[in-house]
């Protein structure tokens, strides 16, 4: 089939497989160009490996460092009628390049808050790997099962003790307009907290500890935005903030429980990205479009490759880990910088829908969004008819 996208507001429902591919290998020569990591992980766990920072990580760890592994997802395979979603993709390219290299790699497609997946993960370490000794918690989903009671838990996107209004892009008609949040209830930010929070990366911990999968002096790291003032009405001080704050609980419990083995667990403060995610969050449109255009300007942008490679340099493989206040590894530093955020604030406070493109980056950020489900790629010619169905290879049934 010939594919193009398929776009509703912030969402894409199809992806391109020779696409993904090629933004893929994209990360993979990336990485390789930057030589082999001094410090690397041998065994890796990546729970959510399939699009965004968890795929960098899972990149990052095999074709910079050598490491064998074990990708957790839960995506949509292709079919003759229809396309798979861009992680199936994704992970396809990842696994035939990880293959073409001699690299062990495998995985696992299911719900990762679920114990069957869990355990499946946990049967494939200890066949093929011992032990592991990195484990990345990258899941971002809009509910969740509790595994062991049945209960669906949904997450919301709403600010916390009185409504928000604030300016937006909005991305369908390309406009700047404003937009009203409503307050989250209690239950809203419970739920929120259900799924988004620590919980289940505590889960994970406690059954692979209970399995005597964990190597000696493994870490865990979870990913996080937190932002700065401009951004937390409607993220940080707001129901996904609180999630947020619950993952730095189940940092302090994820150390305590493992301290024999040595255990290190962080939370990690990442840049503002593109991510179907994140698309859906008002607020982060104009905002990354804005620091799209300051930090190009001052060369200092990130994409999402760049930033977990200097996250494993820098910070986790690192030899002076660099801390924010609250404890976090801090790999967001230069979008946090003073003078970045002041001129992202004097761009929020004067754009118009006349002035998109001269104040930000918005094309920029629309092209980053495109790839995501592979396209926009100079490479790929999308008048080609391709197939759908891509399989991935050392798949656990």
């Amino acid at each position: 089939m010939v594919i193009k996208p398929k776009i509703r507001g912030f969402i894409c429902t199809n992806a391109h497989p020779v696409g993904c591919a090629a933004h893929v290998q994209e990360q993979i020569n990336y990485v390789k160009q930057q030589g082999r990591l001094k410090s690397a992980p041998k065994n890796v766990l990546v729970i959510g490996a399939s699009t965004g920072y968890g795929l960098a990580s899972r990149i990052t760890a095999a074709f910079g460092g050598g490491a064998k592994t074990l990708g957790i997802f839960f995506e949509k395979e292709g079919t003759e009628r229809k396309t798979g979603s861009a992680g199936w993709y994704n992970t396809a390219a990842f696994q035939a390049a990880a293959d073409a290299e001699g690299l062990w790699s495998k995985n696992i497609n299911g719900d990762a808050f679920s114990n069957e997946i869990k355990q499946k993960a946990i049967d494939t370490i200890k066949a093929d790997l011992g032990k592991v000794d990195l484990i990345i918690y990258s899941l971002a989903s809009p509910r969740r099962t509790d595994p062991n009671t049945g209960e669906v838990y949904s997450s919301t996107l709403k600010p916390i003790g009185e409504a928000v209004t604030t300016k937006n892009l909005n991305t369908t008609k390309r406009e700047i307009d404003d937009i009203t949040v409503e307050a989250a209830s209690q239950e809203d930010i419970d739920n929120t907290i259900k799924v988004m929070g620590g919980e289940d990366w505590e889960m994970w911990i406690d059954a692979l500890k209970a399995a005597d999968v964990l190597a000696d002096n493994f870490k865990t790291t979870a990913y996080t935005y937190i932002g700065k003032e401009l951004t937390w009405p409607i993220y940080g001080h707001a129901t996904i903030g609180k999630a947020k704050e619950d993952l730095d609980r189940a940092t302090v419990a994820i150390k305590e429980s493992t301290n024999a083995l040595n255990g290190e667990a962080y939370v990690s403060s990442l840049n503002a990205v593109v991510t179907q995610a994140s698309s859906a969050i008002p607020i982060m449109p104009l905002y990354i479009s804005a620091l799209f255009k300051v930090m190009k300007a001052d060369g200092t942008y990130e994409g999402t490759i760049e930033q977990i490679h200097a996250l494993f340099t820098e910070n986790l493989y690192g030899d002076s880990p660099r801390f924010d206040d609250g404890g976090h590894l801090f790999q967001n530093y230069k979008e946090l910088e003073d003078d970045v955020q002041a001129r992202i604030q004097t761009v929020w406070d004067s754009v118009t829908t006349a002035t998109i493109d001269e104040l930000t980056d918005y094309v920029g950020y629309h092209n980053e969004f495109l790839r995501l489900f592979g396209f926009g790629i100079d490479s790929v010619d999308y008048d080609q008819d391709v197939d759908a169905i891509a399989p991935i290879a050392n798949m656990i049934d």
